[in-house]
């Protein structure tokens, strides 16, 4: 009896022990993989931690890297530093520099608008225009009223005159003859200038807005006596059209009565914007003349290379 006893305790103990052991492997399982889990959890929260913080990081770069838009105006002439070409499109030089500038300028989202030579310089002092591309050169009153940017053209300034005009030779040879002038461009105020502080001297002023090729050829047949106009674009005209007409070349004080410097240049409206745009399209364009991109393109519509070289 009494082993009948101890047989059945010793089974007893020996079942209680692996339910134990069994309970215990369990539990020591379980206890694993709330581990695990809890690791997992831990390496998938950082992960979508840090995927937050780059969403985070490209949406503040998105918000600070806005564009500002910038319309450049001109007037689509003269040609070739500004026209609206056969497939009606705006090309020329200032505006092949322009693009060639915004280009090294992603802050920017530039368009170009052409309007009226008048509205070029109205929109800029309006504010409607940011930037305006039309063969400016410098005087003192636009000195004044806008930003010049740093120069984007060498001028040569020349009068034109028929073949057999002995008559004109200097500035000061202009008093009493003719010609044909666009109001509001560097030619024509000039020529202005000059009239009202020589009234008795004062060279006789014929105001129109034909394009170009005809007013040359209007001085070329006789019909009037002279045109001041940059030795280059003279010479696209004589190569492009046949226009053929003697030129001579100003003095330095002659040119001076037309311009200030002998570049072109871009303006820009007034204003702190102003200031700031005109730092960034003159640290651009020092680039694309540093690189050779503006004589290309000078050497594409001239011929020759006039980019400023200071």
């Amino acid at each position: 009896m009494k082993n009948k006893i101890k047989t059945a305790l010793l089974i007893t103990t020996i079942v209680a022990t692996s339910i134990f052991a069994t309970a215990c492997g369990a539990a020591a399982q379980e206890a694993t993989g709330d581990v695990a889990v809890e690791e997992t959890t831990a390496a998938e929260a950082e992960e979508a931690t840090e995927e937050t913080t780059e969403e985070t990081t490209e949406e503040v770069a998105d918000e600070t890297s806005e564009v500002t838009k910038i319309t450049v105006a001109t007037s689509g002439a003269p040609k070739p530093f500004t026209y609206v070409d056969e497939t009606e499109e705006l090309v020329g030089y200032d505006i092949e520099v322009a693009k060639a500038v915004f280009a090294k300028l992603p802050q920017y989202e530039v368009s170009f608008e052409v309007t009226e030579f008048a509205s070029v310089l109205a929109g800029l002092d309006s504010g409607l225009y940011q930037v305006g591309a039309n063969n400016f050169a410098l005087n003192e009153e636009r000195q004044v009223k806008y930003i010049y940017t740093d120069p984007i053209f060498a001028n040569q300034y020349v009068i034109a005159v028929n073949t057999e005009n002995e008559d004109i030779n200097s500035f000061a040879d202009l008093a009493g003859k003719t010609t044909e002038v666009t109001a509001g461009v560097n030619y024509t105020t000039a020529l202005e200038n000059y009239n009202d502080a020589n009234p008795d001297k004062a060279a006789v002023l014929t105001y129109t807005e034909s394009e170009l090729l005809p007013i040359l050829q209007n001085v070329e047949s006789g019909k009037f006596d002279f045109q001041l106009i940059d030795a280059a674009m003279l010479k696209i005209f004589e190569g492009e059209f046949g226009v053929k007409l003697k030129t001579i070349t100003l003095s330095e004080e002659d040119s001076a009565l037309i311009s200030d410097s002998n570049y072109s240049y871009f303006l820009v409206s007034q204003g702190e914007e102003g200031e700031k745009l005109s730092a960034d399209i003159n640290t651009a364009l020092a680039e694309v003349i540093a690189d050779g991109t503006v004589s290309e393109i000078s050497q594409k519509y001239f011929g020759n290379d006039y980019a400023p070289k200071k």
